[in-house]
C-alpha cells in the first residue's frame, strides 16, 4: 500500500530484526514514522541468513503455519527503502499481509524483507541480538515473543 505524502511515495514496511531499534531506524531513515506493533502470520522467525555486512547470523522469516512473528510497521519513503536495501543485501522485497496489536482482523499490506534460507549459518553476534531485543522492548512486544528473542543464543564477544 502506497501513500502519497509532499512528492514522495511512503510505503509500509514490516520490520522483524535490527531495524525494530528506533535508534538504528532513525539513523537510516530518519524521515520514518512509527505506524503500529503487528504480526505476520504463519511465518516464523529464525537466524537464518548470514549477513556479510556484520558477519554474523541475522534475522530471517519463513512460512510456519499457525505461527506468528512480530515486529513494527514503519511509514518509509520510496527514498530511504533505496538506503534499506543496501543494509538488507541478500534479501529480496515482498509485499505481505501483517495485523496490528489490537486490531488483528484488518490486514495491512506491508514491504517485508525476506531471504533465502542458508545452511551453516552463524550465530547472531551480541550486538545484533542487543537491537532487535531492546527494540522488542521499546515497541512492547508480546511479552512471552520477547522473551523468545532473549533465549537466542548469540556468539561469545571477541
Amino acid at each position: 500500500m502506497q501513500l502519497q505524502v509532499t512528492g514522495d511515495s511512503f510505503v509500509h514496511y514490516f520490520a522483524y530484526g535490527s531495524n525494530m531499534n528506533r535508534t538504528q531506524m532513525q539513523r537510516r531513515c530518519p524521515l520514518s514514522n512509527f505506524v503500529c506493533v503487528a504480526r505476520l502470520a504463519d511465518y516464523q522467525f529464525g537466524i537464518t541468513r548470514h549477513s556479510r555486512l556484520r558477519d554474523c547470523g541475522t534475522a530471517n522469516v519463513f512460512p510456519g503455519p499457525g505461527k506468528e512473528v512480530w515486529g513494527v510497521v514503519y511509514e518509509v519513503s520510496d527514498s530511504e527503502l533505496l538506503i534499506l536495501d543496501r543494509f538488507e543485501d541478500g534479501y529480496r522485497r515482498a509485499i505481505m499481509p501483517v495485523y496490528a496489536l489490537g486490531d488483528g482482523v484488518q490486514p495491512l499490506d506491508a514491504l517485508i524483507y525476506i531471504a533465502e534460507i542458508e545452511v551453516n549459518v552463524p550465530l547472531p553476534n551480541s550486538e545484533y541480538k542487543r537491537l532487535i531485543v531492546e527494540g522488542a522492548k521499546h515497541w512492547q512486544l508480546p511479552g512471552a515473543y520477547i522473551a523468545t528473542l532473549e533465549s537466542l543464543q548469540a556468539a561469545v564477544d571477541r
